[in-house]
């Protein structure tokens, strides 16, 4: 026995087939709009989900500081190498060596230790047969302010009013050692340049000896 067609509430009659196929057709459109709701919602957790294990899961680890630089070694090499003798400079332990390499302008070749103290930085540089206007065109052009006396030995003094204009170098001591001239400059001070000149009076006298 054929059941007779529904009675919809709000049109107090009972709905007509194309009334019952919109019907059917707009819940079947509200189930799929809401299954893809959660469907896109669990996508999202599912990718919050990787995000977090990749960020607290994986282990990190901080990048390893490089190898210490070992001047000596490394000056012993070079004067193999070069078959010239090479100065070391003594400086204080807790500053860290940056680079130790033979670097050159063009014509001049230079034997350049890079120290980095606590504050700004010290380069020693060893200019192998530098002619007289070698330090000049290392300091941008900047010119001699007067000389000092260090352990024995007079060095030619540079001060750099405007630093940013010179590399950042405020002040620098040169000195000839037989051939080669021998530069200490950097963003540094007159007392720490005058420690390192210090502690370089015995291989400046050297290499004079030998060129004597």
């Amino acid at each position: 026995m054929a059941s007779s067609p529904r009675v919809v509430a709000e049109l107090g009659r009972p709905e007509t087939p194309e009334e019952t196929a919109a019907r059917k057709a707009e819940s079947s459109r509200v189930h799929r709009a809401s299954r893809s709701t959660r469907n896109l919602i669990a996508a999202l957790l599912v990718t919050l989900g990787v995000v977090l294990v990749i960020v607290f899961g994986v282990p990190r680890g901080s990048i390893p500081a490089p190898e210490p630089i070992d001047v000596a070694a490394e000056a012993e090499r070079v004067q193999s190498s070069l078959d010239r003798p090479v100065v070391v400079a003594e400086t204080p332990e807790d500053w860290r060596v940056n680079r130790a390499s033979v670097e050159g302008d063009g014509d001049v070749r230079a034997w350049t230790v890079v120290y980095a103290p606590e504050r700004g930085f010290v380069n020693v540089a060893q200019g192998f047969d530098a002619d007289a206007a070698w330090a000049s065109r290392v300091l941008s052009g900047r010119g001699a302010t007067g000389t000092t006396t260090i352990d024995g030995i007079e060095w030619t003094v540079y001060e750099v009013s405007d630093p940013s204009t010179a590399g950042n170098i405020s002040y620098a001591l040169s000195t000839a050692a037989g051939d080669d001239t021998i530069l200490i400059y950097g963003a540094t001070d007159a007392a720490t340049a005058t420690g390192v000149a210090d502690g370089l009076a015995d291989d400046v006298r050297a290499l004079r000896a030998e060129d004597s």
